[in-house]
């Protein structure tokens, strides 16, 4: 039986590499679009007709009428968080509730793991992992752990089961000496979350989305965070808590990896990272200080300013294989207009081996080699065909596809929905 198919969108550095805008320009050719991993902790900010919008939890298809929109079992959800986002979106009007489902199984954020959150880092001392403090770590652990409070539990005995929880909690905080805190007004808030969310369509979303495949329709899965941050195959311990590769993806919705078409990678065209962790291709200079400059690099959910470096292609390999993508998606492509030199990091050099294959560390002792390439110096930003771009940045896109041995079919040349080009 002919059966509709999966493409996946994910990141391939450490995250913010623009994943919204792309769905959100992708979403006219699929049926679906659905959140597979990860929590508030990531934003995706995207800009149209004036607007900017930072969505968190809500998956970036929401503003296109006529689809729907599913948060994955995979996802963790914060009540009091995804009600301040949806109402905001609401205020600009568009409908939510009848453009957004939500899975049973996904996994409540409560305000207690935000506490814990705040005392494993504090016990971390100078090792912390430098999270967002949103929970999304202690409540990943209370799902591996068996002990998680989900989304489907708000429609039986939910009071009593969130006390239990709560009262589990406290304890750990007390044997961790995190003592000092009162969380009334957030509980409070927290708990009018859990109203809001009745009002919306809480589904077993794996069902859903087999079953709009069976229907022979399209789904576009949206992945948070980056390849580098997933807790398998990223630079541990400094992590997210869920798998943000293509696995994700099967694990997160409940589809089967066969259903499985294209898989989108996005990357910039040059390297960012937020927090705490290696960063191999990091600049310390004037040069990582004018691409974060040009580049507006500050967390959308955070506003913490992110380390900035050459593109790194040992690492972008790495991303391409474990994900097995089809197609890269290059972002922030102008803001190296300005730049004479380019640079790319194609091997790392440790104790005088070079080596083209990611290792397991890469926090001691790795030097990035790099290979110099022309910048183009032109004002990319208005430019709408392929056929205009400077011979200097089609040398690039033609270096990294070489040394990615995967094309790039789509470059973005601006923040805008229409500063979007897909090459032919």
């Amino acid at each position: 039986m002919e059966t509709g198919k999966v493409d996946v969108l994910l990141g391939l550095q450490w995250g913010d590499e623009g994943k919204g805008k792309v769905v959100d320009v992708l979403t006219p050719n699929y049926d679906v679009i659905a959140r597979f991993q990860g929590g508030p902790n990531a934003g995706h900010t995207l800009e149209f007709e004036g607007e900017k919008y930072v969505l968190r939890s809500i998956p970036s298809g929401i503003f296109q009428g006529g689809k729907t929109n599913i948060i994955g079992n995979g996802v963790v959800l914060a009540p009091d968080l995804f009600m301040a986002e949806a109402k905001e979106l609401e205020k600009s009007g568009h409908p939510l509730t009848k453009r957004l489902k939500i899975s049973k199984k996904a996994h409540l954020i409560m305000p207690t793991h935000r506490l814990l959150d705040a005392a494993y880092e504090a016990r971390k001392g100078k090792n912390k992992v430098g999270t967002t403090g949103k929970g999304i770590g202690p409540t990943y652990t209370d799902k591996i752990s068996r002990t998680g409070l989900r989304v489907g539990d708000i429609f039986d005995n939910f009071e009593q089961k969130y006390q239990q929880h709560k009262a589990r909690h406290e304890e750990m905080l007390k044997d961790l000496g995190y003592t000092d805190y009162d969380i009334t007004d957030v509980e409070k808030t927290w708990m009018e979350g859990i109203e809001y969310l009745r009002q919306f369509e809480i589904v077993d979303s794996e069902h859903v989305i087999n079953k709009v495949l069976r229907d022979g329709k399209t789904v576009l899965c949206e992945g948070a965070q980056g390849t580098m941050l997933d807790v398998d195959f990223g630079s541990y311990p400094f992590v997210t808590s869920s798998n943000t590769i293509c696995a994700g993806a099967c694990s997160g919705l409940g589809i089967g990896p066969n259903k499985v078409g294209e898989v989108y990678g996005i990357m910039k065209a040059y390297c960012t990272r937020v927090g705490a962790g290696p960063f191999p291709t990091e600049l310390f200079d004037e040069t990582g200080s004018r691409l974060r400059d040009i580049g507006h690099e500050y967390g959308a959910v955070t506003g913490r300013e992110r380390r900035c470096g050459w593109i790194d292609l040992v690492a972008l390999r790495y991303a391409i294989m474990i994900n097995g993508v089809t197609q890269l998606i290059m972002m922030k492509s102008d803001v190296l207009d300005g730049f004479d030199t380019i640079k790319a990091c194609v091997a790392y050099r440790k104790d005088g081996v070079e080596t083209r294959d990611f290792p397991f560390d890469i926090e001691h002792g790795i030097e990035p080699v790099y290979t110099e390439l022309p910048g183009w110096e032109k004002d990319m930003t208005k430019i709408t065909r392929e056929d205009q771009f400077p011979k200097e940045f089609k040398d690039y896109i033609e270096f990294l596809e070489a040394e990615l041995e995967t094309p790039i079919k789509i470059v973005s040349v601006g923040p805008d929905r229409e500063q979007t080009i897909v090459r032919n």
